[in-house]
């Protein structure tokens, strides 16, 4: 049998990541797993907060990292009905990609679980995807789900 001892979900907060969210628990619950909830602050978006409304304050780092722990907690407590599962939170700053993949060799990660937006055409050339990087380069499988479009939903 398959051990799952730990399991990885890289966030945004985005709708995308709210849709896969319930596969995370799902397996936590399953195979009686750690989840490790992970949101990495992209130096781009600490530096775009230095100018929201127009105004040049740069916040600290620990101003930014306190909001989006309550963010994730906000997100975690939209989600988890199962009061038992055991959820490690985590942010980090970086690259999401490669903080993704370095949280799973440190915390010897059996699954990584990620939403992926499902961008095309020149979309995905310019931004690439996070989710097909983590799928090419992580040290263990990768389940990626992607929230269905509209013209995809049964009528």
């Amino acid at each position: 049998m398959i051990k799952i001892e730990r399991i990885l979900f890289p966030t945004d907060f985005s709708e995308y990541s709210k849709y896969a969210f319930p596969y995370a628990l799902s397996f936590a619950k399953e195979y009686n797993a750690k989840l490790y909830i992970l949101h990495v602050i992209e130096d781009i978006q600490y530096l775009a907060n230095a100018y929201m409304f127009d105004v040049p304050i740069m916040p600290s780092f620990a101003d930014v990292e306190q909001n989006r722990l309550n963010e994730m907690q906000e997100f975690i407590d939209s989600g988890v009905r199962d009061k038992d599962l055991v959820i490690e939170k985590a942010i980090r700053r970086g690259r999401p990609f490669i903080e993704i993949i370095q949280m799973a060799k440190e915390e010897n990660i059996d699954l990584i679980v990620t939403a992926t937006h499902g961008r095309g055409g020149l979309e995905h050339v310019v931004f690439g995807s996070v989710a097909e990087r983590v799928v090419r380069k992580a040290p263990c499988p990768v389940l990626s789900i992607r929230m269905p479009r509209e013209e995809e939903s049964p009528s």
